[in-house]
């Protein structure tokens, strides 16, 4: 047996040779020196890690890297190098990185995690495809959100406390959205198991980013360890399950031929290929993740654009009383806006784009990848490296916006009060893997808001003592818990 100093020696010798894999090249970019083991990971506070980035940033520039654990991630900031990784090199850098946290919930399935290739390509043009077929950016589309509109109204009417809390009625309202179209149903606001699945998705978008998953992606041999990562898998398993359930019933109630819903097309789907005998990436597992991917990404990005929505609405009445009287100027008799009225209603889509800006929904993206070795601000970066693109990196960039920390709506709006685009603006990515739900989540803030704004006042329940903005980090970024004051309009 090796005596302990023998022990301790060989222990150096191995950390070191491990470490050396880890030292920059010189045409790596450059970062923040790595600790031996954890790399950054101390060196960040994940509870809201976009202050240390931006930080890091000031330093090493806007193309940097930092090292979770081993394992290199480039971070991007700034619109010059975060279009030329979406847009310019799109392409290039459409893969995905290696995480044990995706791969476990995904299996490189579906049409977030998966790897760019032929499967991800199929599979994308089939959901967009399908999506289209169910109403995606139609009439019918636009008359699903106004009931479930109603829905909200109702369930708001109902309130009989002074105060009311309106996170599960928007988040409920929002999720039927989506399985509407790949479920084939809608859930009541009463319904207490999909209120506990949908709890358990939101726990899971804020535990994802946090430091213990993080640890877990970097060291694969803390999977069993009792940790908190571990709640990431026992909440998964429970989603699975609700999903599992949706499945099942669809394979004994469908007619083949006559699909009533995404699951039912993608059924068919397969069948055809197993009819044809062609090698096909149409496959059960790869179903399972498509409906999940559709689920989550349809649900929490826009309920928490909503809340966002109404906990600004408290705070600048003066903005509020702007929107309500646009809209009740569009609107005239009518019971409700049209989403083609938009066109007419500059502040009101203003207000909606500044909500996005300035809370930052979405603030990391999804990591990118690169599918071969690149360049990329006169650095090579290897082949499956993340890249994390740090869009909140644009929302704040004083050369980009008239009143980069304040919450403006003339941000969005030109001299003369008409709505602009603005290019630095990317709430929901752009490129080859833009969020491909942007058109139904537009769609879907702007006729919600518009339907409350018409029915309801919304106050703060204390205008001395205004609810904290500070945002709960995560993948998508949400407000804290709030409470508002309900004054219906007649």
């Amino acid at each position: 047996m090796m005596d302990l100093s023998t022990s301790l020696l060989l222990g150096l010798v191995i950390l070191a040779f491990l470490w050396r894999k880890v030292l920059r090249s010189n045409d790596f970019p450059p970062g923040p020196v790595p600790v031996p083991v954890f790399g950054n990971l101390l060196q960040m506070d994940f509870t809201n890690p976009l202050t240390g980035l931006r930080k890091f940033s000031d330093v090493y520039g806007p193309v940097y890297s930092i090292y979770l654990g081993f394992i290199p991630a480039v971070v991007v900031r700034g619109f010059k190098d975060l279009r030329e990784v979406l847009v310019t090199k799109g392409v290039e850098f459409a893969d995905r990185p290696q995480s044990r946290i995706a791969d476990a919930i995904s299996g490189k399935k579906g049409l977030v995690a998966a790897p760019y290739g032929r499967g991800w390509k199929e599979h994308r043009r089939f959901t967009l495809s399908t999506l289209r077929n169910f109403g995606l950016g139609k009439k019918s589309m636009e008359q699903r959100i106004y009931e479930e509109s109603g829905y909200i109204v109702e369930e708001f009417k109902k309130n009989k406390e002074p105060l009311y809390d309106p996170h599960f009625v928007l988040e409920n309202a929002v999720s039927n959205i989506i399985c509407s179209i790949v479920f084939g149903r809608r859930y009541d606001c009463d319904d207490s198991t999909f209120r506990d699945v949908l709890t358990l998705v939101r726990e899971n978008m804020n535990m994802a980013t946090q430091f213990w998953a993080q640890l877990y992606n970097a060291f694969g041999f803390l999977e069993h360890l009792p940790l908190p990562h571990r709640k990431i898998f026992r909440n998964v398993k429970t989603v699975n399950s609700f999903l599992h359930e949706v499945l099942m019933e669809h394979r004994r109630t469908r007619v083949p031929g006559e699909p009533r819903d995404y699951i039912d097309c993608y059924l068919d789907e397969i069948n055809t290929a197993h009819e044809k005998s062609y090698q096909s990436t149409f496959d059960d597992e790869n179903l399972f993740t498509c409906v999940a991917d559709l689920f989550v990404a349809g649900t929490e990005t826009t309920s928490a654009s909503l809340d966002w929505c109404l906990l600004y609405l408290m705070l600048y009445p003066d903005i509020q009383e702007k929107c309500r009287e646009e809209i009740d100027k569009i609107r005239g008799t009518r019971d409700h806006i049209d989403y083609d009225d938009r066109v007419n209603m500059p502040y009101t889509q203003a207000f909606l784009q500044e909500v996005q800006r300035f809370a930052s929904v979405v603030p990391l993206g999804v990591a990118h990848s690169p599918i071969n070795d690149v360049k990329l601000n006169g650095y090579t970066i290897p082949k499956g490296t993340a890249i994390i693109t740090d869009l909140s990196s644009l929302n704040n960039d004083e050369s980009q916006w008239k009143f980069p920390h304040e919450f403006r709506p003339e941000n969005f709006l030109t001299e003369d009060g008409e709505f602009k685009k603005v290019d630095s603006f990317l709430p929901f990515s752009a490129g080859p893997r833009v969020c491909l739900g942007e058109n139904l989540a537009r769609m879907e803030i702007l006729l919600f808001l518009t339907t409350l704004l018409t029915h309801f006042e919304f106050h703060l329940p204390d205008p001395l003592s205004p609810p904290d903005r500070t945002p709960v980090f995560g993948i998508s970024q949400t407000p804290k818990r709030f409470k508002m004051r309900l004054v219906r309009r007649t």
